[in-house]
């Protein structure tokens, strides 16, 4: 799927490049096209600069957090939940710990990170597997969970917006919230619904309903407020945020009597070589995307777009941001590059921008999770793991340009 989708890319803007010669007499489109591809080249190796040491930060302090019992601790608290809505799963199975590490790595937004850690629940899942051809019902929760991309904390898209010259990179933390908190809920019930899970249980409403009333006293408290101080608020909690989760992991790691130096050290050797690997699908991905914008086929697609939705009455700033989502679903390098894209050409702050970031945070890459995740354990019927996965990634993408609009319209 990604190669085609790549190829298309570059088919795409050849026979746009050649209409605009042949049609409109603008030969200069290749120079432009070749300048782009040297230009996106270079772009790829500064991003990666910013990303090698965002991902061996975060996975150093994970590593900490692993090691002082703060993930098996989290892990024990959840197993009344997942005893409900994992029933098939033993309670202290080694997945129960491996899915808390990959929701905690998705949580942070080190998506790349979280992979490894996803696909080890996986196979740890696939071991009480009776159909091993068949994807179970928890598989199936764990990986709609995992696509419905429940981000926290989005220091990834931080880090891409600090790059690119943001004033505060922080700036789509409460949106990036809310729109993902969106998706997972919408992931949930709709395998809830197919599932027949007891959501309802005394035990599941003890964990679910706080969180559901948190959200919503928060939602209403922020429909109060002015976009500046949507802004300013938006600001403060993350960055309040980012820096407690460090101060505490840390200190609880001294106080469990771990080397929390060498652990670090030995999380941010698992992110070197987590993000090493990234940057030729980051090449690949942000200059087929430069060849596609510089020929004009993706102007020539969003003025389509903009036509229909300025037909029917509705504003169109949110529409320069679709790029990120159309493409989400199928390659996370695609998206990532997609943004970075809308960034340079909108601006960092403009709302376009804005709300690709938000979207980029609370979606997830659909079918490359389902590829993965499914053919590292040889599943090769999903049953109803795509309809549900998708729905999550429709009310994200949907509550990211209304949130968007709430915040920064």
């Amino acid at each position: 799927m990604l190669n085609l989708l790549w190829l298309g890319f570059f088919i795409v803007a050849a026979v746009s490049a050649v209409a605009q010669w042949l049609l409109a007499g603008q030969a200069q489109v290749f120079a432009a096209m070749v300048e782009s591809l040297f230009a996106m080249a270079k772009l790829s190796v500064e991003v990666m600069v910013l990303l090698f040491g965002t991902l061996t930060m975060w996975l150093g302090f994970l590593r900490i957090a692993e090691k002082a019992g703060i993930v098996d601790a989290l892990a024990r608290w959840l197993s009344p939940l997942f005893a409900r809505l994992m029933p098939e799963v033993p309670r202290g199975h080694p997945a129960l710990g491996l899915m808390t590490l990959n929701f905690a790595a998705n949580a942070l937004g080190l998506d790349n990170a979280a992979t490894p850690m996803g696909l080890k629940a996986m196979r740890a899942l696939q071991e009480l597997n009776p159909r091993p051809d068949t994807a179970t019902n928890a598989q199936i929760l764990f990986l709609v969970l995992n696509a419905s991309s429940l981000t926290l904390l989005p220091v990834s898209i931080f880090m891409y917006r600090m790059q690119q010259g943001a004033a505060d990179p922080t700036l789509v933390f409460l949106p990036i919230l809310l729109a993902t908190s969106a998706s997972t809920l919408a992931g949930l019930l709709a395998v809830a619904v197919v599932q027949r899970l007891p959501l309802w249980h005394p035990v599941v409403l003890a964990y679910l309903l706080p969180v559901a009333l948190v959200l919503g006293g928060f939602m209403a408290l922020l429909t109060t407020l002015s976009a500046a101080a949507l802004a300013q608020l938006s600001s403060l909690l993350g960055n309040l945020t980012l820096f407690s989760l460090v101060v505490m992991f840390v200190l609880v790691g001294a106080w469990r009597k771990v080397p929390v130096y060498e652990a670090f050290v030995e999380g941010a050797r698992e992110g070197f070589d987590v993000a090493k690997g990234l940057l030729p699908y980051l090449v690949a991905m942000l200059c087929a995307v430069g060849v596609l914008r510089t020929s004009g086929a993706l102007g020539y697609a969003l003025e389509g777009i903009r036509w229909c939705v300025e037909a029917i009455g509705m504003d169109t700033r949110f529409v320069e941001a679709l790029p990120t989502a159309l493409v989400k679903p199928f390659s996370g390098s695609a998206a990532r590059a997609m943004l970075i894209e809308t960034m340079q050409t909108q601006g960092v702050d403009s709302f376009a921008a804005l709300a690709a970031a938000t979207i980029q945070g609370s979606t997830e890459t659909t079918f490359y999770v389902l590829a993965v995740y499914f053919g590292a354990v040889g599943i090769q019927r999903a049953r109803h793991a795509v309809g549900c996965a998708l729905l999550a990634e429709l009310a994200g993408v949907v509550a990211a340009i209304a949130v968007c609009y709430q915040f920064f319209g």
